[in-house]
């Protein structure tokens, strides 16, 4: 009886190849399940959210978030290109094939998409600027201590309200960055749809020396629903 059990075992275990291959399947499958339902990987291009975000920095991005809450002031999201919101200098390409298969299961940093500040959601007015050169909004003045440099904001002045499912966000550094305000005379008015947020940004994982979880902020605290 032992060894008629002990065959059927040798009978039932697959071949080193086989087991590999489905090793290396499984582990695509539930790569890409992270993709599509957790984390994504992207990296920074430019400078249009430093000092928070530096040029190269390697994040995660979570969509648990986003399952069923919403969008919230001050939120660094990355979400879809509008349409014409993005040149080739800010689209990263997988080149390689290792790259494109990287990309596929999220661990290359995908294309296509710009990250920014949330300052106002539907309903809200945004405007720019007040005696002091802040922000506000609803009529509550920010204090923003993420701005690279606050006293820029006072150079593009602008009053918006946020329609219903949109979004008006914008750049760290107000002096470098092409946000909503640099939009505001295309079609979309400037404003992104909830839709379009891919997730909400979790942790930065390179350079090791800036390394961590990125947190979010009580600018917005003050800030009155209308």
């Amino acid at each position: 009886m032992t060894d008629h059990r002990a065959a059927a075992s040798q009978k039932r275990q697959l071949p080193i190849w086989q087991e590999s291959i489905l090793l290396i399947v499984t582990a695509v499958i539930m790569a890409v399940v992270v993709k599509t339902f957790f984390l994504q990987a992207f990296y920074i291009p430019s400078e249009s959210m430093e000092p928070t975000l530096r040029p190269d920095d390697k994040i995660l991005v979570q969509k648990v978030s986003y399952w069923l809450g919403d969008v919230d002031r001050g939120d660094i999201v990355v979400f879809d290109d509008p349409g014409g919101w993005l040149d080739a200098s800010e689209t990263p390409r997988a080149d390689t094939v290792v790259q494109r298969g990287l990309e596929a299961v999220g661990l290359f940093p995908t294309g296509g998409h710009l990250i920014k500040r949330v300052v106002g959601v539907g309903g809200d007015t945004v405007q720019c600027c007040d005696a002091a050169g802040k922000l506000t909004v609803n009529g509550t003045a920010l204090s923003e201590p993420y701005l690279l440099d606050e006293t820029v904001n006072r150079d593009q002045p602008f009053e918006q309200k946020v329609p219903d499912g949109f979004l008006w966000v914008m750049g760290d550094n107000r002096n470098n960055s092409a946000d909503s305000r640099a939009h505001l005379g295309d079609p979309g008015g400037g404003f992104i749809d909830e839709d379009s947020v891919v997730g909400k940004t979790w942790v930065r994982v390179w350079p090791l020396g800036r390394a961590g979880f990125l947190g979010g902020t009580d600018a917005f605290d003050d800030v009155r629903t209308p």
